[in-house]
């Protein structure tokens, strides 16, 4: 979860956000507007949604991949629920 450490983002900087919310799965379906890569730290914030975590898995049409661009159809682990169009950050 976020802290005090996870300033608030201008809403300009988000890098996607989230199109589903798969919550047997755990996976969150992302519209990417910048490249995601395993090992990046995101931060997922909505009304009700805050979550830190790092990217520890990308699928790219139901194939695991190291990167993803926009325009590719992105499954993205996650570890908490979060919802449609909560937004998606880099952190640090």
């Amino acid at each position: 979860m976020a802290d005090e450490e996870h300033p608030e983002h201008p809403e300009s900087d988000a890098i996607g956000w989230v199109s589903h919310y798969y919550s047997q799965l755990s996976v969150a379906a992302v519209t990417l507007e910048a490249p995601l890569t395993v090992g990046n730290r995101i931060h997922i914030k909505g009304h009700t949604t805050d979550v830190v975590q790092p990217v520890e898995s990308l699928q790219v049409d139901h194939e695991p991949v190291e990167r993803a661009i926009p325009g590719d159809d992105v499954a993205l682990k996650v570890i908490d629920h979060v919802r449609e169009r909560d937004k998606i950050y880099l952190e640090g």
